[in-house]
Parts: structure tokens; C-alpha cells; sequence
């Protein structure tokens, strides 16, 4: 059973009055008692005549010399009695009838007058109740109306119960009133936007704009404009009296427990919208009506009631909604759908975002007390652009400078409480704060969650010293290095003009070289994301759905793909596809118009923007026909020339770029910005590794309070043991493994190093494999 609450307090009372009298049996009388206890059942029953007064009185006498306590209150255990159970069962079936979704005080009271042969029935049927004036109203739900009219007359005057326009006060909120009091934000820009839904407001049927667009591009504050320039005149002469309503349609629902609640309470604000002249009903999220306020076999809802009046034009309405609900359920209704004329408005630009934030500015700057600077309303919408993609213009940026001002605001008030008051500070503080870009940036990175020093309007430094430092953490691929960091200059000048990604490269070479690391280290110090995705997952057919989604009729189909989802929610990333040779040739072709125009369509069409991805793609291909000629040639000359060395590797690099074209096919090659080619890394670049994976286990070691030294012959040592050129770096990290964190994992957990120390690694200048690093403890 589904009780009310009121239903449900009122039980509660009867077990605490059964309990406190040591009753061992849960009655009807107190059930009964528990209804008069309670307000709405107090209500209910006063309403209907009868003397609440006779009943406690009866219901206590009754309880003292008819029932005795037997059983002593902490060892009572309640059995309800079977006309307890009988009269629940009876109430249960009267909701039914009713209609109802839950059992109701009155479906209990309906049931106990026709109790037979019980005390309860027998007190009420005595106290002066109209029964079948009772039953009546119980059956449609009337008491309900009643209760709330008495709770609402109990804390408003009587007089406002009567007053012309009841329903429109109580469940509308009249916009034309509050752009009057200055209480809306001006509209800046979509003048188009708002002519045309003037022109459409001005149409004899179907007068009915719809405004649809993402969430946060302005689609309420497009209504709110609307009310804005009816008030200030700045509308057609027909409308310069018409009154804007935004209908609440929570509010509607609120309470509506009752069949025909809803409908009566809608109803009544389209009767009273009708009384208006030129009046104009605005409904937010209008998706929401379809449905609202049905009841199992029962269709009458919400939109089904406005459909006559909005074909006849008896009403205008204006709605707003977004493309996803839109399409899931507007759209279905087409009888409501063609009684709306779609405007569609788009996310606005990042010059017509600015003019936003300036005409918007005073309206924030009164309320923080703060000002802002010409500067920090640009860097708003750029870095708001740049890293926070799950949010659209304008927003987000409008987010972005009012938590700047409220954070600046906060700062200064816990200034001021630890200063002591005096001439000086008295100065400072009639002084307005100005927000500067510094202040943007730092609530950006707060509100994208990365390091501050990722988050800078001008990617100048950036770009100046990323060449040099990307060669300090890859070693021997300068050509690779250099190749990349051309391409990425080269777009952030502005000479990429053509809808593609910032950079496109396929990575090829041996294994262990440096590839994913240097896109790693891309992103890194271009401070924006980094997803990779491994594509020796994507080897089946099949598996291409999960990039952009599945087909309608599969599982997943509303979820998106993992692609598509991954660089709408980062559209500022180094996107990686690892081993891209293992995938299956269907994502090749899916890769094209990444490439090509920088957009891929996900399954449930939505777009997904690659302008500001770099696109990186590696490859074993070819490593095999590359590492064997530079085996055959380490072998027979290491001491060679390096002209010898650079010839050598053009017919390496040949060899390999003959085995991609088995693989790729020449549409996708000619759409790269380059195919980069990677060497085998070269004996004289070992110590360097060696020295950035020192560094790394150096800083692990730093929070266990381990000081870290290493000797030259170490250094050699390790490079040397650590070397082998057909698998790159990756035997250093396994001897860094096996040979360093073995042994010091030991001394850490059961050793020396239990509460931290000083460790000097040092090992015979003469390299040899059997011999071992020395391990020096202090």
C-alpha cells in the first residue's frame, strides 16, 4: 500500500497512543485518534460537520474504560486488529475508485463509516458528520481543494483568494512586471532571433514561437528581452500593451494530488490569460508538457489542452526547449508540433559573447562591487572557450566573471575583518577592486579543475619555447621534434585557414623510441588534454561503433561514441591513436573527414569539432624491414661517418614507408600533415634517458624522505646495461625495475630505509654484464 503522508503520521500517532497506554491491540479507535491529531484529518472532518471536540472525548473514555493496559510499554509488541485490517483493505479499494495514486485520510474515514459494529464508526456517524455530503466530496477528491484552501486562507488574507487573476498570480510570473522594476538583464544582440519571433507573435493562427537551441546560448533570456522591449516601447505598435507571463508548470503539479486538480488549475490561467488583452504566455522547457498531469488511462495532459486554444490563436505562447528534448519527445507530438513555428537559435560568437559580457558588466559590477577590466571580459571568453567545452556561449563566460567578482568580493570582506581600521585602510577599501586577467585565469582553472600555470590568455611563451622543450624530454628525434613543432606554429599563425585539425602525423619507427611519449609531452607543454585511445581494441568490425556511437535498435544507442564524446567534452586536446595499423580499415575511412574538415557526426548526429585537436597517429609498420638494415649496419659499422649514418637512414626511412603503403591507403596518407619517421635510438642518448627516469624515481623517492645520488659509472653502467636498439628505452625502465626499485623496496619496507636516508648508487667503471650496482646507505 501507498500511503500519504498525512496518512502515515496519523498511524504513527495511533501505535504512540496504543503504546503509551499499554495497549497489546492496535485498534480503530486509535487510528481514529490519530486522524483528529492530525491536521488535514482535524480539517477534513470539521468541514464535513462534525464535532472534533465529541470525538476525542468519546475516543478517550473509550480507551480508559474499555481497554486496560496488560502488557508493560518496553515489552509491548502491536497486533493490529482484523477491523483495523478490514477498514485499510476498504481504503486501498476506494483509492482505486478513486483514481488516486496513494491512500488518502478521507479514503480511511470513508471506509470507518462503514465500519458496522465498531466504536470508531459509531462516534463519527454520532458527531454531526453529513455522511453523504462526506462521500461525495471524498470521491472527487473536493477535500483536498478544501484543506488547501484552508492552509492557504490560514496564512494569506482572505481577500486574496478573490482577487481577478488568481490562478495567474499563484502559478505565473509576470515578466512585463519585473522588466518594469528593473529585474531583467538587458539582451544584447539576437535581434534576428527576436524579430522573428515578434513577426511569428504577430501572425493571426499558429502564432506560437518556439525558441530551440543548446542549453545556456540565451533561449529564456530571449523571452525576458521580449518583455524587456515591450516595456521600453521598442516594439510594434500592436504590441506595446501586451503583458509576458512565464508559467510555472511545477507549480501547476504541486498539490494536484486529485483528478481534474491539474486540468482545473490550468484551465483557470488560460481562462484568465484569455481576459487579458494581447497577453502572451511564455512556458520554459515546454517538453515538459507532454505528459504533464496524465494519469494511468487517462490522456488528457498538459499539451492536449492547449492544442485547441493554440491552432485557434485564442492564446500566443511562446516556448523554449533544447535539440535532445525537443526531438525526444516534442517533436513526437506532431498535432503540438505544427502549432509552433521552430526558431532556431545558435551558440553566439566569441565577438558577439564579448559584447554580451560589456553590455551585461554594469549589472555585475553593482552587485559585487567590483570592476572589470576590458581585458578580463575578452580573456573570459576565450579561456571559457578553450576549457570549460562542456558548457556553451555566453553562458559560461557570464559564469566565468560572475564567480571572478564573487571571489574577489569574498576576499576583500575577510580582508578587512583582520585589518585594523584606519586612515590608510579606510583609503584602500573606498578604492573599487578591478578584475584583472590573472583573476579570470585562476577561476578558469578552478572551474576546468587543472594546474593554474595550464590556463594563460596568450599561448606566446608557449609557442616561443616549445621546440626547445619538448628536445629536453625526448631524446635523439630531433627531426621528429622539429617537423611537429613547425606544423603547430604554423596553424597557431593563423596560415591553417582551411576547416582542419591543427596538425595530423603518423608516427612511425621501432618500438620503444619515443612516439606516444612525445605526444604525451605535446600536450603537456601546450597545457591543453590528452586522450588516447589504444587501437588494438578496435581490431573487429564491430568495435567501430563505440568511436561515434551505435546504430538505432542497438545497446548504447543514446550514449554517444567514445571519440566523438571525448573531444566534445575536450575540444582543446593531443588526441593519440596508439598502434593505429592493428585497427580495423573501417575506422581509416571514419578518420578521413577528421582530417579532411575537422567534424566527425556521431550517431545521434550531433558534431564533434577536431579545429583544435592535434591529431597523432603511431605505427609499428615497417619496424621490422627498419630495425633489421640498422642491425645488419650497427654490426658492421658502428664508427662510421655520419654521412654514412645519414644515408643509412634514408633507406631505412624508405624501407619503412614502403610497408606503410601495404597498410595505408594514399587518400588517408595524402590528407596527413606529415608522415614522421623515428629512428632507433642511438647509444649516445642512453645517459639521457637515464637521467630523466633518475628524475622521475627521484621524486617518488621524495615523499618517503630518500635522498637519491648516483655516480657517472652508474650512469654508464645503466645506459649500457639497459641498451638494446631493436627495443629503444623500454629495457632501461625494465633495468631501472629490476636492478634499482627491487632492492630499494626491500630496504624501504624491512631495511635501512624504513624511516628515510641518504642512498649513493655506484658501479665498476668497466662495464661488464655480470657485474652489479653498488649500493651505498647513510
Amino acid at each position: 500500500m501507498i500511503l500519504s503522508d498525512n496518512l502515515k503520521t496519523a498511524i504513527y500517532v495511533a501505535i504512540i497512543e496504543a503504546q503509551n497506554r499499554g495497549h497489546e491491540i492496535l485498534t480503530l479507535e486509535h487510528l481514529l485518534f490519530g486522524i483528529i491529531s492530525d491536521e488535514q484529518g482535524k480539517l477534513l472532518l470539521e468541514n464535513s460537520g462534525a464535532d472534533v471536540g465529541y470525538i476525542r472525548k468519546n475516543l478517550i473514555d473509550f480507551f480508559v474504560i474499555h481497554m486496560e493496559s496488560t502488557t508493560p510499554k518496553e515489552e509491548l509488541e502491536l497486533v493490529k486488529s482484523p477491523a483495523f485490517e478490514r477498514v485499510m483493505q476498504q481504503a486501498l479499494e476506494h483509492k482505486h475508485f478513486a483514481g488516486k495514486t496513494t491512500i488518502e485520510i478521507s479514503d480511511v474515514i470513508v471506509a470507518m463509516l462503514d465500519a458496522e459494529g465498531s466504536y470508531a464508526g459509531f462516534f463519527l456517524q454520532n458527531s454531526g458528520i453529513d455522511a453523504l455530503e462526506y462521500l461525495q466530496n471524498a470521491s472527487h477528491g473536493a477535500e483536498s481543494e478544501e484543506f488547501n484552501n484552508e492552509t492557504e486562507e490560514s496564512s494569506e488574507d482572505y481577500s486574496d483568494k478573490t482577487t481577478k487573476n488568481k490562478h495567474l498570480e499563484t502559478y505565473c510570473t509576470n515578466l512585463s512586471e519585473k522588466a518594469e522594476n528593473g529585474e531583467i538583464d538587458p539582451l544584447i544582440g539576437r535581434v534576428e532571433e527576436l524579430n522573428r519571433a515578434i513577426q511569428v507573435l504577430a501572425r493571426r493562427r499558429k502564432n506560437n514561437p518556439l525558441f530551440i537551441g543548446d542549453p545556456g546560448v540565451g533561449k529564456t533570456a530571449l523571452a525576458e528581452g521580449l518583455s524587456l522591449r515591450i516595456s521600453q516601447g521598442n516594439v510594434p505598435e500592436e504590441f506595446l500593451n501586451a503583458k509576458l507571463y512565464a508559467l510555472d508548470l511545477g507549480a501547476v503539479l504541486a498539490g494536484a494530488k486529485y483528478r481534474g486538480d491539474f486540468e482545473g488549475r490550468l484551465k483557470g490561467v488560460i481562462n484568465e490569460l484569455k481576459q487579458i488583452p494581447n497577453a502572451i504566455l511564455f512556458i520554459d522547457e515546454i517538453h515538459t508538457i507532454v505528459g504533464a498531469g496524465s494519469t494511468s488511462g487517462n490522456s488528457m495532459d498538459a499539451s492536449n489542452i492547449l492544442k485547441p486554444l493554440l491552432a485557434s490563436g485564442s492564446i500566443r505562447c511562446i516556448g523554449s526547449s533544447t535539440h535532445e528534448e525537443y526531438r525526444n519527445h516534442f517533436e513526437k507530438d506532431r498535432a503540438l508540433n505544427r502549432r509552433f513555428q521552430k526558431i532556431d537559435v545558435p551558440e553566439p560568437s566569441q565577438a558577439e559573447c564579448l559584447e554580451i559580457l560589456k553590455g551585461l558588466k554594469e549589472k555585475y559590477e553593482e552587485h559585487h562591487g567590483v570592476h572589470y577590466s576590458p581585458a578580463s571580459l575578452k580573456a573570459a571568453v576565450e579561456l571559457s572557450v578553450r576549457h570549460l567545452p562542456d558548457k556553451l556561449l555566453p553562458d559560461k563566460a557570464i559564469d566565468v566573471i560572475d564567480e571572478a567578482g564573487a571571489a574577489l568580493r569574498l576576499l576583500r570582506s575577510s580582508q578587512n575583518k583582520v585589518k585594523a581600521s584606519d586612515s590608510l585602510s579606510d583609503i584602500k577599501n573606498s578604492i573599487t577592486p578591478t578584475i584583472s586577467v590573472s583573476d579570470i585565469e585562476k577561476i578558469i582553472a578552478g572551474m576546468a579543475r587543472i594546474p593554474s600555470r595550464q590556463v594563460t590568455s596568450s599561448d606566446k611563451t608557449k609557442l616561443a619555447k616549445l621546440e626547445n622543450e619538448l628536445k629536453t624530454n625526448i631524446y635523439g628525434q630531433n627531426d621528429a621534434v622539429e617537423k611537429v613543432s613547425k606544423a603547430i606554429l604554423r596553424s597557431r599563425a593563423g596560415f591553417n585557414t582551411e576547416q582542419r585539425p591543427m596538425g595530423s602525423f603518423l608516427f612511425y619507427g621501432p618500438t620503444g623510441v619515443g612516439k606516444t611519449e612525445l605526444a604525451r609531452q605535446l600536450a603537456n607543454t601546450l597545457g591543453i588534454g590528452f586522450v588516447r585511445f589504444d587501437m588494438s581494441e578496435y581490431m573487429e568490425k564491430h568495435t567501430v561503433a563505440r568511436l561515434i556511437g551505435s546504430p538505432p535498435g542497438y545497446v548504447g544507442f543514446e550514449q554517444g561514441g567514445l571519440l566523438t564524446e571525448a573531444i566534445r567534452k575536450n575540444p582543446y586536446t593531443v588526441l593519440l591513436l596508439d598502434e593505429l595499423e592493428k585497427a580495423h580499415p573501417d575506422i581509416f575511412n571514419i578518420l578521413l573527414q577528421v582530417m579532411d574538415y575537422a567534424s566527425l557526426t556521431d550517431n545521434t548526429g550531433r558534431k564533434a569539432d577536431f579545429r583544435n585537436v592535434v591529431l597523432i597517429m603511431t605505427s609499428n609498420a615497417g619496424a621490422r624491414e627498419m630495425a633489421a638494415k640498422s642491425i645488419g649496419f650497427s654490426q658492421i659499422s658502428q664508427d662510421d661517418t655520419s654521412n654514412k649514418e645519414n644515408s643509412d637512414n634514408k633507406e631505412i626511412r624508405s624501407k619503412g614507408l614502403k610497408a606503410l603503403e601495404t597498410i595505408f591507403s594514399p587518400e588517408f596518407r595524402n590528407r596527413l600533415d606529415a608522415m614522421i619517421p623515428f629512428n632507433a635510438l642511438p647509444q649516445g642518448v642512453m645517459e639521457g634517458i637515464v637521467n630523466k627516469f633518475f628524475a622521475e624515481l627521484q621524486v617518488a623517492l621524495n615523499a618517503k624522505k630518500i635522498q637519491l645520488t648516483m655516480t657517472d659509472n652508474a650512469k654508464a653502467w645503466l645506459a649500457k646495461k639497459g641498451y638494446d636498439q631493436s627495443q629503444g628505452a623500454r629495457p632501461l625502465r625494465r633495468v631501472f625495475r629490476e636492478e634499482i626499485e627491487d632492492k630499494l623496496s626491500q630496504e624501504i619496507l624491512f631495511g635501512k630505509l624504513q624511516k628515510g636516508g641518504k642512498v649513493m648508487l655506484d658501479a665498476d667503471k668497466n662495464y661488464s654484464p655480470k657485474t652489479e650496482l653498488l649500493f651505498s646507505f647513510a
